[in-house]
């Protein structure tokens, strides 16, 4: 079981297959926060529709970005060949 998930996401020629399947599953989100009720936001964006979506996105990004600044400019990421 465990090899064929790791030869689904490893493999070049399941390449295609992965893109629609995400694309798949980021629509079924979009269609599925339209059809949540928002009746009780506390502040104006927790009625927008995909607030959450972008949100969520946009912090995963910031996280990378801070992340990798942290790794390469803050010297915490060692070259390939440290130990050679």
């Amino acid at each position: 079981m465990i090899s064929k998930l790791v030869g689904f996401f490893g493999d070049a020629k399941f390449s295609r297959l992965r893109r629609r399947t995400l694309i798949t599953v980021l629509l079924v989100i979009v269609v599925a926060d339209f059809l949540v009720a928002r009746d009780h936001g506390e502040f104006f964006w927790d009625d927008l529709p995909l607030w959450w979506a972008v949100f969520g996105f946009l912090s995963c990004v910031v996280i990378i970005i801070v992340s990798k600044a942290i790794g390469h400019q803050g010297r915490i990421m060692r070259d390939e060949d440290y130990y050679d």
